[in-house]
């Protein structure tokens, strides 16, 4: 089942496709590189790739594309159907292929090839759109947009609409509740209306005249490592990244416009969605980007789960890349300060950081009738705001020995308020090799702290009020 808000994506899908080598000698032909143990991985691309992480991080998905029944549309169905409902337009020609052949983890050359483009719409697809609480239109200039763009603008004033543009494509509808150019995309729509230079003044300027020109409610223009700059009509505001990651930024973009639709049809508020895409898209990037949604032409596509799968999918996936997974477990009832510093900490030793979360059943037994304060779902999802914590996993049982021999990680994390040879997950750990470390942990803070303060001043504001009461009451009589 999907989290949050279900979510539908309308654009044009593309098959990327990388061929991956090592290139350490050229060719006695020519002054070429020749690229050696070649390997080609296959992925959805376009909006394609945008459903397939926005399904990924647990939401369900239908994305409506121009698919035919040329080999690239068939790999690409291959690849969706398991992760997304799949509603095709007609296509006109081939789908668009786009290659990359990487030597050394970079792209040497890119290789096009297929011109299809949409050739209309459906009854299925105007369908799906009237009933679609938030969608996001992914265009990558291949006629999806347009064979829709009355439906598309009909909806817009009262639905969330992020608007994901292309500069060969055309602007998006009046009325886009969120419109996610590139900085460099974002002055190719601006033209001679935009300022010289990349500043953030610059860039401030640029996405107010694309505001006022598109009259959209907001525009949020992607920096890279900087972050993004949202303007809503009053003013800009700066989103920075917290974290800074040199790896293959591909399908970056289509992360943060897929994460910012999602939290906007979730009923957060534009800049809330703007800081949360950002954080997904630091987090794709930091996590191989591109390579992680990659699969040879055999395999299946990993289905989204539930947390625990998706913690489990990227613990493998770090190790493979040679990582160090990193877990901390908990309650996490209250979050407060004391929490966060942990947590914080224990990303900085690893290159992720997987929260093991007790159960409302296990937070039950463990601190009594009345707690958990926050229900599952609710905890689970603050966890998972935070820009250090990679993934959450949840255990019903009082101690995790049974979630971590699935997880494996290299080091457990607890506060310093324990001792390691108190920890029954240490022996554990050390059984593959693992290290269950204390680190520092802030004094005097704790959920039951915090729930104790809370009733005492409760109690002492009723004490206070009590007498003001009683002689008010007296004076109505």
């Amino acid at each position: 089942m999907g989290e949050g808000t279900p979510l539908l994506v309308v654009g044009d899908a593309l098959l990327d496709r990388d061929l991956v080598g090592t290139a350490e000698r050229l060719a006695p032909d020519a002054p070429v590189p020749v690229l050696d143990g070649c390997q080609e991985l296959l992925r959805p691309g376009g909006a394609a790739l945008a459903a397939c992480l926005a399904a990924r991080a647990g939401r369900a998905v239908t994305l409506v594309a121009p698919l035919g029944t040329d080999t690239a549309s068939r790999q690409v169905r291959a690849l969706l159907e398991p992760l997304v409902t799949v509603v095709p337009l007609p296509l006109d020609g081939a789908l668009a292929e786009k290659t990359r052949v990487m030597a050394g983890g970079r792209p040497v050359v890119r290789l096009d090839r297929g011109d299809g483009r949409a050739a209309g719409a459906t009854g299925r697809a105007r369908e799906v759109l009237a009933q679609a609480p938030v969608v996001l239109v992914a265009d990558y200039a291949r006629g999806a947009a347009d064979v829709l763009r009355a439906e598309l603008a009909a909806l817009a004033p009262g639905t969330a609409l992020v608007w994901d543009p292309h500069p060969r494509g055309r602007p998006p509808v009046p009325g886009a509740r969120l419109v996610t150019p590139t900085g460099e995309e974002a002055r190719c729509f601006a033209g001679a209306a935009a300022p010289e230079g990349d500043g953030l003044g610059a860039v401030a300027r640029t996405a107010a005249e694309l505001t006022r020109r598109w009259r959209a409610a907001g525009v949020a223009v992607t920096l890279g490592r900087r972050g993004a700059l949202l303007h809503q009509g009053e003013g800009p505001m700066l989103v920075p990244a917290t974290a800074q990651h040199s790896g293959d930024a591909c399908g970056a973009g289509d992360c943060f416009a897929a994460t910012a639709a999602g939290l906007l049809g979730d009923g957060a508020l534009p800049v809330e969605a703007v800081q949360g895409a950002v954080a997904a898209a630091t987090r794709y990037v930091a996590e191989g980007g591109a390579r992680t949604v990659t699969t040879g032409p055999s395999s299946a596509a990993i289905p989204a789960g539930a947390p625990e799968e998706d913690a489990l999918r990227l613990a493998r996936r770090v190790r493979a890349a040679g990582g160090t997974v990193v877990a901390a477990g908990g309650c996490f009832d209250l979050l407060h300060a004391g929490h966060v510093s942990l947590l914080q900490q224990a990303r900085g030793i690893g290159d992720c950081l997987i929260v093991c979360l007790n159960s409302d059943a296990s937070v039950r037994r463990r601190k009594g009738a009345g707690r958990p304060f926050n229900h599952l779902a609710d905890r689970v999802r603050v966890l998972r705001a935070l820009q250090c914590v990679d993934a959450v996993a949840v255990f019903d049982e009082d101690t995790p020995e049974r979630l971590l021999s699935r997880l494996r990680p290299h080091i457990w994390v607890k506060g310093g308020d324990y001792a390691v040879e108190q920890l029954p997950e240490a022996a554990q750990l050390a059984g593959w090799g693992g290290q269950a470390v204390l680190l520092p942990y802030l004094d005097g803070r704790s959920s039951t702290l915090l729930a104790t303060r809370a009733a005492d001043s409760l109690a002492v504001a009723r004490r206070t009020t009590a007498p003001a009461d009683a002689g008010a009451a007296t004076g109505r009589r």
